[in-house]
């Protein structure tokens, strides 16, 4: 059994073409990230700038004690708001990254399934063992992948439960404090 030059260009373009997935995901991530950085730093430039035009026109003790008190309490509301952005752009990034490395698991299982059979078909006597075991190793494999995607998917139900839950409490002590 050999490799044509077909089979070869057709492999070149397949790992060409996952690479540029892998690339055009990152790289929509980082925008998306990116965006996000631009968006919160425009914020807080411009309520710096309202909160620094309030103090300079305190006209008491009282009004300036007044201003300081009420500015600190946004703040948590938006690290929360901004760790909240920065998690689903991982999530939705992660997502995206799993199904295409399922889908790459997917075909590489295919061809080498497929690879194997050809080569039982004409390997010497003997050789069964071999194949037996490379099989086995293979879902062995395709096994341990499928708990680590379980692992992430359990690890992002807590994170986002663990979002929920500040934001919760954060909802709880502004009723609070009201």
């Amino acid at each position: 059994m050999y490799v044509t030059p077909e089979q070869i260009a057709a492999a070149n373009k397949a790992g060409v073409e996952t690479l540029i997935g892998l690339a055009h995901t990152q790289f929509a991530a980082l925008e998306r990230l990116s965006a996000l950085n631009f968006n919160v730093a425009k914020s807080a430039f411009e309520e710096s700038v309202n909160y620094t035009k309030s103090l300079l026109g305190a006209k008491d003790a009282q009004e300036l004690a007044s201003l300081s008190a009420t500015a600190a309490q946004p703040v948590l509301e938006k690290a929360i708001a901004y760790s909240r952005g920065v998690y689903d752009i991982a999530t939705q990034t992660q997502t995206e990254m799993s199904k295409f490395a399922e889908t790459q698991a997917g075909e590489f299982n295919k061809s080498m399934v497929g690879y194997l059979d050809k080569v039982s078909k004409n390997a010497p006597a003997g050789s069964d063992v071999a194949i037996a075991a490379v099989k086995s190793a293979l879902a062995a494999a395709n096994s341990a992948y499928d708990s680590f995607n379980r692992v992430a998917k359990q690890a992002s139900e807590l994170a986002e439960t663990n979002f929920a839950t500040a934001t919760t409490v954060l909802k709880d002590v502004k009723k609070k404090a009201a």
